[in-house]
């Protein structure tokens, strides 16, 4: 089931984007962030008061993937914030989404996807951008084939670290 974020789930959230943030970066992917680094952005972009301002915010979507009532996955989109000098106001991005490795492979995902466009599209931006991980090829290839264009590269800053970032976008439909 996919359903919309509410203030309450604030601290599933950050404990949702913390234990995903490990499956899929440093786990999945082994970047070897320094401890401080990850311990700091783990700080600063992860905590429940990040997801409570999302939620409290109009100007964001929040949705969470649930499977036998269990908190397995996340989306956030919201005004995009990609440094790119194409992007204008109006424009939104998807910011995050997430699926802990256990639920991976059950539809939900592309379910979770399918809705936060739907809703990114309702608010009739010139362009959906996103930003992936440039070692993240299955999500390229996925964005890819749903009309995504590689349209940059920035650096995605985890701490004082820097993640090497591909930009991508889509015109509006």
């Amino acid at each position: 089931m996919i359903r919309r974020a509410v203030a309450g789930d604030a601290e599933t959230l950050s404990r949702l984007a913390i234990e995903t943030f490990f499956e899929t970066f440093v786990d999945g992917f082994g970047i070897p962030y320094p401890p401080a680094d990850r311990d700091a952005y783990i700080a600063e972009k992860l905590a429940p008061g990040v997801f409570a301002e999302r939620i409290a915010d109009p100007a964001h979507g929040v949705w969470i993937a649930e499977h036998h009532g269990q908190a397995v996955g996340f989306a956030v989109a919201g005004p995009n914030g990609l440094p790119h000098p194409d992007a204008v106001d109006g424009d939104l991005e998807l910011k995050q989404l997430y699926l802990t490795r256990g639920a991976q492979g059950l539809g939900l995902g592309g379910r979770m996807f399918e809705t936060t466009l739907e809703w990114m599209e309702t608010q009739k931006p010139a362009a959906i951008w996103i930003g992936v991980w440039s070692g993240n090829l299955k999500a390229q290839r996925l964005y890819q084939a749903l009309g995504f264009e590689h349209f940059g590269e920035y650096q995605f800053r985890v701490g004082s670290w820097l993640d090497d970032e591909f930009i991508l976008r889509r015109k509006r439909r």
